[in-house]
């Protein structure tokens, strides 16, 4: 199994020493989140800070930006690191895209599978010299000059993979892309039932082995280095929990385990913004079923119990001041979980 961290993109000065440490720790991945931050810039500070570990956007939000943007902030990502950047998409949801982004919401999921087509014919322009010409339905692109084209990496196109919840992203997730990034709003059960199913349906669908796609998050991950540590962490996973529970677009995933009511409570309190009393409505036993849970010498344990056998990667909140031995240790263990992930094609 790999690991990852998560660079701490709202200060630039620190993402590369992070990632340098990382690197160092044997961590195999550092990602960066688009939420108040962009996504793309702390990457090139992490990657000119290493020589080995991978840059993933975990995810960056596709549709307010045009594929040829994010087509050349990932070229130079992947030129100037030795192509060790994997571009991680995402949706986001309709209200944000509608009424954050002003950009209109039209089938997301045929739009999205269409974006990361669109990618790969830029990409393949820009390292072949030859013609662009994409037509689909949503993106068509047909104009790239010398002026215009950066020329060739010499290094294989980047990796594209995608934030998935519902069973039409999953699929397209798995036909189009080379990995799918799972919120972590989810269960064992969930992703045992809902999601290997529907990933396993989609790559046989398009003749794409498994052990070339790679499987990220799913769930949370609570640790430290005593039991004060983990709680804390845990208390701060109670409160996401509460939060994504509360929302209608996620109801599926406690529907697996019967607790519809539950969100369903969750909701109306959401919305008479009784925000700071939800974490109480979720009891150890549910917080347990999104979460590994522990301390640094039992994490692995937990890890492979909670995500083995369906994640290829889990990200790990180790904390700012941890012990860079007690890291290595527990990167080694979590590493030593079998995964089927082997590798990106190139």
């Amino acid at each position: 199994m790999r690991v990852g961290i998560t660079l701490p993109v709202e200060d630039w000065r620190r993402c590369g020493p992070v990632a340098a440490a990382a690197e160092a720790a044997g961590i195999d991945l550092v990602t960066t989140n688009e939420n108040k931050h962009e996504p793309f810039t702390p990457l090139a500070f992490a990657g000119l800070a290493t020589t080995r570990i991978e840059l993933a956007t975990s995810v960056a939000i596709a549709f307010p930006r045009s594929p040829m943007i994010v087509a050349s902030m990932s070229w130079e990502l992947a030129r100037h690191t030795g192509g060790r950047f994997v571009l991680g998409l995402g949706t986001q949801v309709r209200a944000h895209n509608e009424r954050r982004f002003s950009v209109p919401w039209v089938a997301p999921a045929a739009r999205m599978g269409e974006y990361v087509q669109a990618l790969r014919a830029i990409w393949r322009c820009w390292e072949t010299g030859g013609p662009l010409d994409y037509a689909g339905e949503h993106y068509r692109f047909s104009l790239m000059n010398e002026g215009f084209s950066p020329g060739p990496n010499h290094l294989p196109l980047p990796p594209v993979t995608i934030a998935a919840v519902g069973p039409l992203m999953l699929r397209t997730a798995a036909r189009h892309c080379d990995g799918v990034r799972l919120h972590s709003f989810a269960t064992r059960a969930y992703l045992e039932r809902q999601v290997a199913p529907a990933l396993d349906k989609g790559l046989a669908e398009a003749g794409l082995p498994r052990e070339a796609f790679e499987v990220s998050g799913g769930g949370f991950v609570a640790t430290g280095p005593d039991a004060a540590a983990v709680q804390a962490e845990a208390e701060r996973i109670r409160a996401r929990v509460a939060w994504y529970a509360s929302t209608p677009a996620y109801r599926t995933v406690l529907e697996e385990h019967g607790l519809g009511e539950l969100g369903l409570r969750l909701s109306a309190m959401a919305r008479r913004n009784e925000f700071q009393e939800m974490a109480a409505l979720i009891p150890d036993e549910v917080l347990q079923l999104f979460a590994a849970i522990g301390p640094y010498d039992v994490i692995a344990e937990r890890i492979a119990t909670r995500f083995g056998g369906l994640v290829d990667t889990v990200v790990i909140p180790f904390p700012a001041e941890a012990d860079p031995g007690a890291v290595r240790a527990v990167v080694r263990e979590v590493r030593a979980i079998p995964a089927r992930f082997e590798g990106f094609r190139t």
